[in-house]
């Protein structure tokens, strides 16, 4: 029966749509909506204070009342046919009107779920609110260990001056005892001429004893004090060597999580696409609802105009009664008016069942879409909170490989000041087509575990000579290979310290090669270029730590004694012929009490970026001044000499580094009779191995720890100074040629690396706090 008060027996699986909008709309509206267990699942919601008086209407129900048709016993009883009509419009008002409250409840619903997501929203940003201040109180605590690290080295420093302090009065106590023998022998001498001072002598005899048992305790309590510092070294070398694996395990854990996180992130965005889609399907979905209720309206609008008409005709049926002889015509005529809105009615009838289902599968789409959606927030929820945990381990991650980092460059930096002496790196570079290949190899390298890598042996004259390096490199190491040796020292430079680099061997040995590389291959770019694009990518990656820097650079060359500027504005490429105004101009080389060295009137320019050093250099290059001989087509008449001055301040923590990077390209050692030189090449080659004279002399001097040192003897001597005084980390590149012909000039070359390998420089300093003196004029 239509209008029934209760949904009917168990609905097929089309009306769970309609089954739960009927729940959520007596939720809403405070309704019990308890199920009955004798109605076999299904319950009357409570409706209480709604217009349509606690009537509900299941699928059957509309169905029924959308399929019925009125039935009279009189065709012409038009009075029960308006009666029937008016009861069957009633009950369809009441089915609207029901469906109304449902859509009205189904609203509520939903502005409440969005205000459950603007919650959860609201609460995920004061998540991200919070970890945005712990992450702060992090960098806090970074600052604090950064100034409990300072302190730390400035008391192993004072500790050092201490123990300085205790060798000195150790030197002196024992002058002082010597001083005693000396006098106890002179006592002995006069005993005979004065025996009334003999007890006095006793006395001071007795005095020096005690004397000496104390130096001696002392000397015993300094052995035990160096003891425990080799101790405290030995365990500082162990935990550097665990920081390395520790890092190694790290850098693994934090790449694992790095791909874990970006398969997150992936998923997320597609949940995200998902999310926005199915709002769109929703909003679609709304859409298509209203049009359907303006639809509906319009249907009923139209349907109370028919039942003014109805009413009307219903008039005219009763005056049609009334006046039923007056004629027949009319009769016929409303008949035929009766009929048409009876179609009328059946069409609209068809109308509203062919709306209501639409409107209900609208509902159950849009149901869909919102279940997918709660379901998508708690995935993007889920997801959130996850990626949360991912971002912590790899903020911690991340933090752990910067400390560990910091430890290892400590250790490094240790390490190499303990050790105070020249590097030496031998090179040798590949046979070329004109080498003479008749007498065979004279080079071999040893492949015993203590030279591996470090050891060289050379045959001259049916003799064999050993020699041992910091590091070998065979005619098969590539350009990667050398730089990745020195990457190291390069970074010296940053952290601000003195570093210089020069390359040392005879005419066509590679010198040049290895510290320029070949102009135009990527692949085989030099010392100079790999260093300049490390610096700056370095420099670019501490920015987010807090430090800016400046970059400063400056080339000269050394050509005859005589220092040539290779950087300035008006200087047009040239051979080795000069002109008048280069040649009249004198640049003098000062140093001060800080140990940086300045050059007056050298060209100074400011760089931002390694192209704009690259484009110098290729200025500077053309500018060298080189020639041809008969040991080389285009050999290096000249020294050439980079220098990158790096200044650095870190805001946060207002710490200043004063850094200087020298890059030498020394020029070729050669002999008169195999170069061939005449003129202005003999000149030349005569300056160059007077320069380099004076060079081996310097490192003589300074392996035989000489007071006096020959700096002044030549100008690429008392230029590189600083370096070469224990006032830099110094690394020196010896290039070697495998040509069986040049094998004097190589074992010349390889004794001489091994006499500045044995060299003591003393211990490099870091430049930090305030600015170093004006750059425009000093080169490090």
């Amino acid at each position: 029966m239509v209008g029934t008060a209760m949904v009917k027996g168990s609905h097929p699986a089309g009306v769970n749509g309609v089954v739960k909008l009927r729940q959520a709309f007596s939720v809403v509206n405070g309704g019990g909506g308890a199920q009955d267990p004798s109605s076999n699942g299904s319950a009357p919601a409570s409706n209480a204070g709604s217009e349509c008086g606690g009537v509900e209407f299941s699928r059957e129900d509309v169905a029924g009342l959308l399929n019925e048709k009125p039935k009279a016993k009189n065709k012409f009883n038009y009075k029960e046919r308006c009666e029937n009509m008016s009861d069957y419009v009633k009950r369809l008002r009441q089915c609207v009107k029901w469906f109304q409250e449902v859509e009205a409840g189904y609203a509520q619903e939903q502005s409440r779920l969005r205000l459950a997501l603007d919650s959860a929203e609201r609460r995920l940003e004061e998540i991200e609110l919070c970890s945005k201040n712990k992450e702060e109180e992090l960098r806090c605590v970074i600052v604090e260990l950064r100034k409990n690290l300072a302190s730390a080295q400035e008391k192993l420093a004072r500790e050092e001056a201490e123990r300085l302090a205790a060798v000195d009065s150790l030197v002196k106590e024992k002058e002082a005892r010597l001083t005693s023998e000396k006098a106890l022998a002179s006592v002995s001498e006069d005993l005979a001429k004065a025996q009334q001072e003999l007890s006095s002598s006793n006395q001071r005899l007795a005095a020096v004893n005690d004397m000496y048992k104390r130096l001696q305790e002392y000397n015993t309590s300094l052995q035990e004090y160096n003891c425990s510092l080799q101790l405290d070294l030995n365990t500082t070398s162990e935990n550097s060597k665990r920081c390395e694996k520790e890092k190694a395990a790290v850098m693994e854990e934090l790449s694992g999580v790095r791909v874990h996180y970006n398969s997150i992130h992936e998923q997320f965005t597609t949940l995200k696409a998902s999310h926005d889609e199915a709002l769109k399907q929703k909003e679609a979905l709304a859409s298509e609802a209203a049009c359907l209720r303006g639809d509906l309206h319009q249907v009923r609008d139209e349907r109370d105009r028919h039942r003014g008409q109805a009413e009307v005709l219903t008039e005219e049926v009763t005056k049609y009664k009334e006046y039923t002889g007056r004629s027949a015509a009319e009769l016929g005529t409303l008949t035929i008016k009766s009929n048409e809105l009876e179609a009328k009615c059946l069409s609209q009838s068809e109308e509203i069942k062919e709306l209501l289902e639409k409107l209900t599968s609208a509902e159950r789409k849009l149901e869909a879409c919102d279940l997918s959606a709660v379901e998508l927030r708690a995935e993007t929820v889920e997801q959130k909170e996850l990626i949360v945990q991912l971002q912590t381990r790899l903020s911690e991650a991340e933090f752990k490989v910067v400390e560990g980092e910091k430890l290892r460059k400590k250790l490094h930096n240790t390490i190499l000041e303990l050790k105070g002496n020249i590097r030496v790196f031998c090179r040798v570079r590949p046979l070329l087509p004109e080498d003479s290949r008749s007498e065979g190899k004279i080079l071999s390298y040893p492949t015993s575990l203590d030279a591996q890598g470090r050891g060289i042996d050379i045959l001259q004259n049916g003799q064999k000579h050993s020699f041992q390096f910091d590091k070998v490199f065979t005619p098969e190491a590539s350009q990667e290979d050398v730089f990745v040796e020195i990457s190291q020292l390069v970074q010296s430079a940053l952290d601000g310290y003195k570093v210089c680099i020069f390359a040392y061997g005879q005419t066509g040995s590679g010198k040049t090669y290895t510290m320029m590389g070949r102009p135009g291959y990527a692949d085989e770019k030099g010392l100079i270029p790999r260093s300049l694009e490390q610096i700056f990518q370095t420099k670019q990656s501490l920015k987010s730590q807090g430090w800016s820097y400046e970059m400063q650079v400056s080339m000269l060359e050394i050509y005859n004694e005589t220092i040539r500027d290779l950087l300035p504005s008006n200087r047009s490429n040239q051979d080795l012929s000069r002109t008048e105004n280069s040649a009249s101009k004198q640049y003098a080389i000062k140093h001060d009490p800080n140990g940086n060295t300045h050059v007056s009137d050298l060209t100074i320019v400011d760089v931002r970026s390694s192209k704009e050093v690259s484009y110098l250099l290729n200025h500077a290059a053309h500018s060298r001044s080189v020639g041809k001989t008969q040991m080389n087509e285009q050999s290096s008449r000249s020294h050439f000499v980079f220098t990158l001055r790096i200044s650095g301040v870190n805001e946060s923590t207002e710490q200043q580094v004063q850094g200087v990077l020298n890059l030498i390209d020394l020029a070729g050692s050669e002999r008169l009779s195999k170069s061939g030189s005449t003129g202005d090449r003999l000149k030349e080659t005569q300056a160059i191995n007077k320069s380099l004279s004076s060079l081996s002399d310097v490192f003589f001097a300074l392996a035989k720890k000489e007071d006096h040192v020959p700096f002044r003897n030549s100008k690429l001597t008392y230029l590189l100074q600083p370096c070469l005084g224990g006032d830099a980390k110094t690394l020196m590149f010896v290039n070697v040629s495998p040509d069986s012909t040049s094998g004097g000039e190589s074992l010349c070359s390889l004794r001489f690396a091994a006499r500045v390998n044995a060299c003591e420089i003393g211990v490099p300093r870091r430049q930090t706090g305030a600015r170093a003196p004006d750059p425009r004029l000093s080169i490090g």
